[in-house]
């Protein structure tokens, strides 16, 4: 991977975080308190574990089994971080994984050819630009029957628009009780609704580009993806994609013991409680095989 590419991709995902971190920090004196960093990071934990635990390792992988409660719960976690529903967003994701940087990935950096031009391109497309670049529309009934033969499910997938005005509502309101404002309300808005919407998508944006040019690759498994320990503290352990790419029915992707998986510790508190089981990990002698030499 050229330098070029590499210098483009952490300008696209820095950039957008520093100047959140500007805004709050020139906001701080105009009425930017606890109480909306509060909600930024309450809603931020809540929705992007939504998306980790519930989309991505339950809905997409099935790598942990749970009850139709919890699995609504998480559902309509994962749906107020407004990433589309459920459904789409499965049949999006095992496309990915079925043509890993390749030309059907939706979101592959590595598929745009050389050059200056072609190596942003491939930049951008992999971390948000696939959104409204993508050509062909990913074919539910192929990457994911499961789901569309599940009424939970589908439900859930129809009723997208509720929760992702619920995940805005919810930091509205809860701002305006906490500070007994219609200031404190808008501020809830701003920061524990659209400002967090902003921050989960980049993290979980940043797992298709950076963790597919940035990073270290542990294990063999026929593609790009990267352990990228930022996008594993800051994606709830979904950084650790060359680990996931390996091991895709796995809960846990942080397979070493320094490497912080928030999701999987989740999981595991709900198997504690009763909440969870049937949860997946590769064995050691599974990932030998996969281990690539020193």
């Amino acid at each position: 991977m050229s330098a070029g590419m590499r210098f483009a991709n952490l300008m696209i995902i820095l950039i957008p975080f520093l100047s959140v971190g500007a805004a709050i920090y020139m906001l701080w004196p105009f009425g930017f308190g606890w109480a909306s960093l509060g909600l930024l990071v309450g809603m931020y934990v809540l929705t992007g574990l939504g998306v980790t635990v519930g989309y991505h390792r339950l809905f997409t992988h099935k790598s942990f089994e749970t009850g139709p409660i919890m699995t609504a719960i998480i559902g309509i976690a994962g749906s107020m971080a407004v990433e589309g529903p459920i459904i789409g967003w499965v049949a999006d994701h095992r496309r990915h994984h079925q043509h890993s940087d390749q030309e059907l990935d939706p979101h592959s950096p590595h598929t745009h050819g050389a050059g200056i031009w072609n190596l942003l391109k491939g930049a951008w497309h992999a971390h948000m630009g696939w959104l409204v670049t993508k050509g062909t529309k990913t074919d539910y009934y192929r990457y994911a029957p499961d789901l569309l033969r599940n009424r939970q499910v589908v439900w859930l997938s129809r009723t997208f628009p509720i929760w992702a005005l619920l995940g805005i509502a919810i930091p509205t309101v809860l701002g305006g009780l906490i500070t007994m404002s219609w200031t404190g309300a808008l501020l809830g808005l701003a920061w524990g609704g659209l400002v967090r919407i902003f921050l989960v998508h980049h993290i979980t944006w940043s797992i298709n580009s950076v963790c597919h040019i940035w990073g270290a690759r542990d294990y063999d498994c026929g593609d790009e993806s990267r352990n990228n320990a930022i996008c594993g503290i800051l994606g709830f352990g979904e950084g650790w994609h060359n680990n996931h790419h390996a091991f895709p029915t796995s809960a846990r992707h942080g397979l070493r013991w320094w490497q912080v998986d928030t999701s999987y510790w989740f999981i595991r508190a709900m198997e504690a409680l009763g909440l969870a089981k049937s949860i997946k990990v590769p064995s050691p002698e599974r990932l030998a095989t996969k281990r690539r030499a020193a």
